[in-house]
């Protein structure tokens, strides 16, 4: 996969991202600060805008959208996806082509880093709902074709946020409301999911 093809997806991300920020507000508000739709779209826009101005290779894009992602104001979103961001570049090849196991090198360190600052597990009710199956479903991967890969991932995430709605909320605001928030997905995996439904289109 070539650079301009790698933009090209993480660019539908980001749109998919915005295009759910009604839908992520409201699910915050129930339990949060209803900011995570609005958080959301500002990192979804300094990513796309980064992807959008980038020179180099995959990693020099990679790096950029992290730098973007680090320069907003916002809620906890903002460390925890420049963490993730910052870890995939780490791995990121120099040049203008990225493989499938150098897509797999890419995601395994972005979890890693994050893994590394958030602590959150699967049924914890975070991000990491979503990002862990994913990230395992990339790296599961067997395959020689980036449709497949990402639309693996993609379900994964779609299930792990779905799921989420079963636990109760062990970080943040959401903590303090114990089982009331069972039923309720949680927001920042619903935009990991969202974020990873826009990878899966070229």
């Amino acid at each position: 996969m070539t650079k301009a093809e790698f933009a090209a997806r993480l660019k539908n991300a980001c749109a998919s991202v915005q295009a759910a920020e009604a839908e992520l507000t409201e699910i915050d508000s129930r339990f949060g600060d209803a900011d995570h739709g609005l958080t959301m779209t500002k990192i979804a826009k300094a990513i796309s805008e980064a992807v959008d101005r980038s020179e180099g290779g995959v990693q020099a894009m990679l790096d950029e959208a992290a730098m973007a992602v680090m320069g907003l104001n916002g809620g906890s979103a903002v460390p925890l996806w420049n963490t993730w961001l910052d870890g995939m570049q780490e791995a990121a090849p120099e040049g203008e082509e990225i493989d499938i196991p150098g897509l797999q090198a890419v995601f395994a360190k972005g979890l890693e880093e994050l893994d590394d600052m958030s602590g959150a597990k699967v049924g914890d009710k975070t991000m990491m709902d979503a990002l862990i199956p994913a990230s395992q479903a990339i790296a599961a991967y067997s395959g020689g074709n980036e449709d497949e890969l990402f639309a693996a991932a993609a379900q994964a995430a779609a299930a792990g946020a779905e799921a989420s709605k079963n636990f109760v909320s062990k970080f943040g605001r959401a903590k303090s409301y114990g089982e009331k928030t069972i039923g309720t997905p949680d927001a920042g995996a619903m935009s990991m999911s969202r974020f990873f439904q826009g990878l899966a289109r070229p």
